[in-house]
C-alpha cells in the first residue's frame, strides 16, 4: 500500500486531518494518489498534466495536501461512523505502478471503513475493471471531458501528447458497464472546452443510452496548464447543458427531440414549459452531478461565485436567478 496520500482540502478539514472552516462541506471524501512527479498523460486543463508548470498538490481549483496513508484511513473510519461522510472518491493519476498502489488502497480502505468507494482512473483494460470490483469497488469513471472527437484528441488525446483515444475510452466505457452494471459507470464531462451544446447534449445522451452517467464539470482555468488563459464557459449555455442533461438523464426527454439554434444553441428542451419549470423550480438540475452523495464544493468555481455546480439545495433567490440565466423569468 502506498504509504501517502493526497486529500482534497475540504476532505481534510471534514475529517479532521486539519483545522479550517467550510462554507459547504463535502459529503464524499476525496482522496488522490500520490506520486512525486506528475501525470504521464498531459491534459491541456490539467494541473497535474506532464507538461503543466501548476503546483503538484492541485487538481482544479482544489488544493490536495498529502498525509500518511494509515492516518487518512483511520480518520475516514471515525467520519463515516460519525455520518459526515457517506462515499469516498479516490482519483489515479497516471504513472507505471498506479494500478497495483490503488487496488492496495481500496483493500485496506474497504478492510477499515464501511462506506462505497468510487474509482476515477484510467483502467486500460478490463481485467483491471474486474479486478477493481474484486476488491469491493462500487462504482467507477472514466473521463471522457470533451465531448467530440476532434476536442477530445486536441485536449487529452494524440495531439495533445497524451495516451488517450476517444473511441477506446467508449470502449472501456462499455466493458465497465458490462462489469459493475448499468448507472454504476460515471464519465466527466467539461463544458466550455469549444464544443456546442448540440454536441455535448448529444454526447451525454450517447452516455445514457450505453447505461453510462454523465457528471458536469464547467472549464476552470488554472494558471500553468496549456488552456490558462482560456475563458470559463457563459453560465446561460451551462445551465441549459445542465437542465438538458437532468432531463435526458431522468428519462424526460431525448436529445433528438430538442431543438438548436444555427448555433447549436438549445431554444426547446423537449418537453412543455409546465414540465420545464417545474423541473428548473425544483433547482435539481443545478446541483452538482455524478455519483450519489457527491457534491464536490466549489470544484469550478470562487465561493463568491457564479456557482456553475450547487454543492447544496438552492435558496429560492438562486433559484429565480437560475430562470433568469435560462430565460423563464
Amino acid at each position: 500500500m502506498p504509504t501517502k496520500i493526497r486529500v482534497s482540502l475540504g476532505t481534510a478539514i471534514v475529517i479532521g486531518l486539519i483545522k479550517g472552516k467550510l462554507d459547504a462541506a463535502p459529503t464524499t471524501a476525496y482522496l488522490m494518489t500520490y506520486r512525486k512527479g506528475k501525470c504521464t498523460a498531459n491534459c491541456g486543463f490539467c494541473p497535474q498534466a506532464r507538461e503543466s508548470s501548476s503546483r503538484a498538490d492541485m487538481l482544479s481549483r482544489i488544493s490536495w495536501p498529502t498525509f500518511p496513508t494509515q492516518r487518512v484511513i483511520e480518520s475516514l473510519e471515525k467520519a463515516v461512523v460519525d455520518g459526515k461522510i457517506k462515499r469516498i472518491c479516490i482519483q489515479a493519476l497516471n504513472y507505471p505502478e498506479v494500478f497495483t498502489e490503488l487496488l492496495a488502497l481500496v483493500k485496506a480502505i474497504r478492510h477499515r471503513v464501511n462506506a462505497l468507494i468510487s474509482i476515477s482512473c484510467q483502467p486500460l483494460n478490463k481485467e483491471n475493471l474486474r479486478l477493481l470490483a474484486e476488491a469491493g469497488v462500487e462504482r467507477v469513471g472514466i473521463a471522457l471531458d470533451a465531448a467530440t472527437e476532434p476536442l477530445f484528441d486536441k485536449v487529452k488525446g494524440t495531439l495533445a501528447g497524451g495516451p488517450y483515444v476517444w473511441k477506446k475510452q467508449f470502449r472501456l466505457l462499455d466493458e465497465a458497464v458490462k462489469i459493475f452494471g448499468k448507472g454504476k459507470v460515471s464519465t466527466h464531462l467539461i463544458v466550455g472546452l469549444g464544443e456546442t451544446e448540440r454536441e455535448m447534449v448529444e454526447t451525454i445522451q450517447q452516455c445514457v443510452d450505453m447505461g453510462v452517467l454523465p457528471a458536469l464539470f464547467a472549464f476552470t482555468p488554472i494558471a500553468g496548464t496549456v488552456l490558462e488563459n482560456n475563458p470559463q464557459p457563459p453560465i446561460e449555455k451551462y445551465r441549459r447543458i445542465q437542465t438538458a442533461r437532468h432531463l435526458i438523464v431522468n428519462g424526460m426527454a431525448r436529445y433528438e427531440n430538442m431543438r438548436f439554434d444555427e448555433n447549436g444553441c438549445i431554444v426547446d428542451f423537449g418537453v412543455n414549459r409546465e414540465t420545464l419549470l417545474s423541473i428548473v423550480e425544483s433547482g435539481k438540475p443545478f446541483l452538482t452531478s455524478g455519483c450519489p452523495n457527491c457534491n464536490r464544493p466549489y470544484y469550478n468555481e470562487k465561493p463568491s461565485g457564479p456557482l456553475y455546480n450547487y454543492p447544496r439545495r438552492l435558496s429560492e433567490k438562486e433559484i429565480l436567478l437560475a430562470k433568469m440565466e435560462l430565460g423563464l423569468a
